[in-house]
């Protein structure tokens, strides 16, 4: 408990004494992410936030780490800087979409193959339990992609991306202390403890964003969470993992990740039934609805992730109903708040131009 405390304190600490650092070089250089029409802010604001997440995160994890427990470890943090020189370059010199994807594809093999975070089955979903290797190797590599993308697609306002991060890890963070996985455990404190210290200069008025070094950093800190989360729900022999073990635990982590997962999911149907590229850039997300809707960032940022809470207490009184019926049922409650949201927007602007 002590080294996931001292993980916590320690990557807090870090990066809020070089985030300050950070700001002053990028203003220096110029390295600023500058206002337009798909964007929330109206000044230009450094934007390399992340690396002050990744170095208060890696430096926690690798000095806190018991050395009995650093297992499968060194072969997450290899995917952690993949990801970490991937979003910093992204940051400093855009690059193609394609190479971004290409390395976020190299990162995830790296988990799969080498750090086991894998999907073994589909635990009852449609009938399917026990699936091929092969299979389970896609279906994980298209997952920890559509993770770490959904973190880069809901970091579009002040304090959101972060905040969703922070409640993830220390959700699923907590849970990997009880079963004894000292090491993940590290990991989701000392993503947090990190996060939290940015949250300090990203609330509005933000001085700086994490960017893409941030966010897809935390998409792929959630997906290990998240899959490990799953896949230690199989076949389970431990008595730890046991003694807390859920019922459903696929429609769990869908749940606890529901944010980031339904806005992606909800965004590229929407594009698609409109005929454009389900990557097409547009102001549909969720938080820009609500900023339509008038709320502030931070009132935006505060209404979900109470309402991410208000899913994660969801899944967590109804999982006795099954995997599939909790997973329609946390679709179809997220449909239908979209759908109010959507509507309330849509009435307002008839409203205004309408006078």
């Amino acid at each position: 408990m002590f080294d996931i405390i001292l993980a916590f304190i320690t990557a807090f600490t870090l990066t809020f004494l070089a985030i300050p650092s950070i700001i002053s070089v990028a203003i220096k250089k110029r390295l600023m992410d500058e206002p337009g029409d798909r964007h929330s802010h109206t000044v230009s604001t450094p934007s390399l936030g992340g690396i002050g997440i990744f170095a208060g995160s890696i430096f926690s994890i690798i000095l806190w780490t018991p050395f009995t427990y650093f297992g499968d470890l060194q072969y997450i943090l290899c995917s952690f800087i993949i990801i970490f020189l991937i979003g910093a370059k992204d940051d400093i010199d855009p690059i193609s979409p394609y190479k971004k994807l290409l390395g976020e594809v190299f990162a995830a093999l790296i988990l799969i193959f080498k750090a086991k975070v894998i999907i073994p089955s589909f635990y009852g979903i449609f009938g399917i339990y026990d699936i091929p290797f092969w299979i389970s190797v896609l279906i994980t590599l298209f997952t920890i992609l559509v993770i770490i993308n959904a973190f880069n697609l809901i970091d579009g306002i002040n304090g959101l991306s972060g905040s969703i991060g922070i409640l993830i890890s220390v959700v699923l963070g907590v849970w990997f202390y009880q079963i004894d996985h000292i090491e993940i455990a590290i990991v989701a404190f000392s993503l947090a403890g990190s996060v939290l210290a940015f949250l300090r200069y990203n609330i509005t008025p933000a001085k700086i964003f994490m960017g893409d070094t941030g966010s897809l950093l935390l998409g792929l800190v959630c997906s290990i969470l998240a899959i490990k989360f799953v896949e230690l729900h199989h076949n389970i022999v431990d008595e730890k993992i046991a003694a807390h073990a859920f019922q459903a635990a696929p429609s769990i982590a869908f749940g606890i990740l529901i944010l980031p997962l339904f806005d992606t999911l909800r965004v590229f149907t929407m594009r698609i039934l409109k005929g454009k590229s389900p990557f097409y850039p547009d102001r549909t997300h969720i938080h820009h609805l609500l900023i339509d809707l008038g709320m502030s960032h931070m009132q935006a940022t505060s209404t979900l992730v109470m309402v991410n809470m208000f899913f994660i207490f969801i899944v967590v009184q109804l999982q006795h109903i099954g995997a599939l019926n909790l997973l329609i049922l946390i679709l179809g409650l997220a449909v239908i708040l979209s759908a109010i949201l959507y509507f309330l927007v849509n009435g307002k602007k008839k409203a205004s131009s309408n006078p």
